[in-house]
């Protein structure tokens, strides 16, 4: 199976709390701050719900 590179490209400064909570579940905190996550369904639905803060690259 897949990973996802997950890197936070925009601040969570002023976003709704559901959206800071779902970049914090994925590990990210601070813009800059990258992640590795197995590539399956619960990824890929934080990664839909937050996905214009974030840059998502597939790792083989």
């Amino acid at each position: 199976m897949a990973n996802l590179k997950i890197k936070l490209v925009k601040s969570l400064s002023g976003r709704l709390e559901k959206h800071i909570a779902t970049a914090n579940s994925l590990g990210l905190r601070r813009i800059g701050h990258e992640t590795v996550q197995p590539d399956n369904e619960q990824t890929r639905g934080k990664i839909a719900k937050i996905g214009y803060l974030l840059q998502v690259t597939e790792e083989k």
